[in-house]
This record gives C-alpha cells, sequence and structure tokens, in this order.
C-alpha cells in the first residue's frame, strides 16, 4: 500500500524518451495521463540534472488534450491565465484555481450522493463504476490538490432533510457566484 502513495518516477532521457522505473518500460504522454486518470500521481525527472519537469508534461497533456477538440477550459479562462503571469494578481490565481477546484470537487461528490439517493439508476450495474471514473477524474484535474478530504464523514452521510439540501445547493450556488465574481474581476 506504501507503494501507491508513492509517485510513479518516470524519468526523461536525453532522447526524450520517457521511461516508466516501476516496469521498466518507456511510456507515451497518453500512457502518462493514464496513470493519472487512475488516480496515480508521477514524477518526471531528467535523468541527466535531476530537474523535476512534471509541471512541464502535465501542461503538455493538457495541452494535446484541448488542441484535439477535448476542451474543459473556456477561451476566457485560458485568456485570464495568461494575464494573471504578467499582473500583480498572480499570486492569488494558484489559490483560487486551487479552492475553486476544492469546491467543484465537492459539489460534484454531493450531488452524486444526493443523486445515489434519489436516482433509481444508482441501482444499476455500472453505476459505482461511473462514479469511481469520476472521481479519478476530479483528482486527475485537481492534481491531487485537496487529498485530505476523503469524501462526506459518517455524520454528513444521513440523510439530510429536504431543508437541508436546499439550504446545501444555495450555499453552493452562492460560493460559486462569489468564484466567478473573483475570477471577472482578475
Amino acid at each position: 500500500m506504501a507503494q501507491a502513495q508513492e509517485p510513479l518516477l518516470i524519468k526523461r532521457y536525453a532522447s526524450r524518451r520517457l521511461y516508466n522505473t516501476e516496469t521498466s518500460d518507456y511510456v507515451t504522454l497518453d500512457d502518462i495521463a493514464g496513470f493519472i486518470r487512475a488516480g496515480r500521481e508521477v514524477k518526471i525527472v531528467d535523468l541527466k540534472s535531476g530537474d523535476d519537469l512534471t509541471r512541464q508534461f502535465l501542461l503538455q497533456i493538457i495541452a494535446e488534450h484541448e488542441s484535439r477538440g477535448e476542451s474543459v477550459l473556456p477561451i476566457a479562462v485560458l485568456n485570464d491565465l495568461v494575464r494573471s503571469y504578467t499582473s500583480q494578481a498572480q499570486s492569488v490565481v494558484p489559490d483560487f484555481l486551487a479552492m475553486s477546484f476544492d469546491m467543484l470537487k465537492q459539489g460534484q461528490s454531493a450531488m452524486m450522493e444526493n443523486m445515489s439517493a434519489i436516482n433509481p439508476m444508482a441501482s444499476m450495474p455500472g453505476f459505482e463504476a461511473m462514479r469511481a471514473q469520476q472521481e479519478a477524474f476530479m483528482k486527475a484535474m485537481t492534481g491531487g490538490l485537496g487529498k485530505g478530504w476523503s469524501g462526506p464523514s459518517a455524520e454528513e452521510e444521513d440523510t439530510p432533510t429536504p431543508a437541508s439540501e436546499e439550504d446545501e445547493l444555495s450555499q453552493i450556488k452562492r460560493q460559486l457566484a462569489e468564484l466567478q465574481n473573483k475570477l471577472s474581476k482578475l
């Protein structure tokens, strides 16, 4: 189990090939994206210099998906990200993005919990697999942010009253509106 918590070490050789140190074979960017989608953390280092290249390769994976038409990031968000590198708001953006993804993950998890409670499809075969895939996707999208968050606690799993569900939904909507307002100011 300790091995699952350690990042998968990928070494980049001078030939620019990527080497998986666990399986002793070469991998592609698609393979690395697959590891991440499966919930595995990766660390990519240059063999010769020892430089950490993880960020560079993760950005390359995102760019390739975006260029193939698998767009997740709206143009306005991309423009704002570019602007953040040249403005005084640069230090605020990473924290804001981390909070946004954490809130999105929590909101989607709460939504999935509510869906499973009221949705007759929740008892269908494959629903849990879809839910696990969604959780892995969110973990990949957030880069492991909020690792301490493990879903609702036992107290939260008690079926909420309809009034508390409405309060929770209105609170999520309010937080989302606040985040959108902050983003528009950047």
